[in-house]
């Protein structure tokens, strides 16, 4: 086995590396910094994709092992930024119900690790996806943290309906569905090259994520993800 076949599992390494560093992190309360490493371990996950078909040096280890990298970076760590989140809004509850409701964050982590490995079995999903992609919605949960912790919100309304407790455990229950549901999203693969006839749904939602993010900070990152699924919904690519 020569080096470059090396090369890709190596970058995915380094993904789960953010990812558990991130898990560090949040234990000592780093949200930010816990929050910009998993940006980075996305970048390292889109990274090994693109190199392996780059060097041609796909493999099936490689196959299994970013899917374990991304149960740790886009299922762990935004589970644990919810159980933080809840963890905060029920600190001052002293009944033992109340106390577990944080624990119901791992749902992400479960059906993270359920969607990955359907993921891996499902022969439908090589120029698009079936179900929200875990990284994505690792993406949501984690800037939606992020929005109630900095109040980052545009409106005071959108901060007080996102600090709730219910809302926050309707976000678990409607994203741990979106997971491993039977709804096609698409990809942001440019299969047909970089024309714009044939990427008008990609090249607008990447306008659509950028003007949000500049705009609006976190909840720009929260609202391009609901957009890429409106989209997905609205269009198939």
């Amino acid at each position: 086995m020569n080096i470059k076949s090396h090369i890709p599992n190596t970058i995915t390494v380094f993904n789960l590396l953010c990812g558990s560093i991130a898990v560090i992190f949040l234990f000592n309360g780093l949200l930010l910094g816990a929050a910009l490493l998993v940006g980075l371990a996305a970048v390292f996950d889109f990274l090994d994709g693109f190199t392996a078909k780059l060097l041609n040096a796909k493999s099936l280890i490689g196959k299994e092992l970013d899917s374990l990298a991304d149960v740790i970076s886009f299922g762990l760590v935004p589970s644990l930024f919810m159980f933080v989140l809840l963890k905060s809004e029920v600190n001052n509850e002293m009944s033992s119900f109340m106390s577990v409701i944080p624990y119901l964050a791992l749902a992400i982590t479960a059906f993270s690790a359920l969607r990955l490995a359907k993921f891996n079995l499902d022969t439908r999903q090589t120029t698009s996806f079936i179900g929200l992609p875990v990284p994505a919605n690792a993406i949501f949960i984690i800037s939606f943290v992020m929005v109630v912790s900095t109040n980052d919100a545009p409106l005071p309304i959108l901060n007080q309906i996102a600090a709730n407790i219910w809302v926050q455990l309707a976000v678990i229950a409607i994203s741990s569905y979106l997971l491993v549901s039977e709804i096609p999203m698409f990809a942001m693969k440019f299969s047909k090259g970089y024309g714009i006839k044939d990427n008008k749904v990609r090249y607008s939602f990447i306008l659509l994520a950028l003007i949000s993010i500049v705009f609006l900070g976190w909840t720009g990152i929260s609202l391009t993800i609901v957009i890429y699924i409106l989209m997905s919904l609205k269009f198939k690519v």
